[in-house]
């Protein structure tokens, strides 16, 4: 199980510890949504020591293979010289 309602994860928080620790992230859902996550220490320390640069932000941006910007028919307005 890695999603588990907020009364359950309340109630049986050192099961969720657990989970977490041994079965990966676990996923906190409220009214429907979810609102939450509970990682091991070693997901997380992982993910936090990523020292992203500006290399690797450039090369792994949005993808603009497919990008297309509408071009706008309006030619602007008639002028008499």
């Amino acid at each position: 199980m890695n999603t588990w309602q907020i009364s359950e994860a309340e109630s049986r928080f050192n099961e969720l510890i657990k989970a977490a620790t041994f079965l990966g992230p676990q996923f906190i859902v409220r009214d429907g949504t979810e609102c939450a996550v509970v990682l091991s220490i070693a997901n997380y320390q992982s993910l936090a020591s990523r020292e992203l640069t500006l290399r690797d932000y450039l090369l792994n941006g949005p993808k603009t293979e497919s990008f297309e910007i509408p071009r706008d028919p309006d030619l602007g307005r008639d002028i008499e010289l």
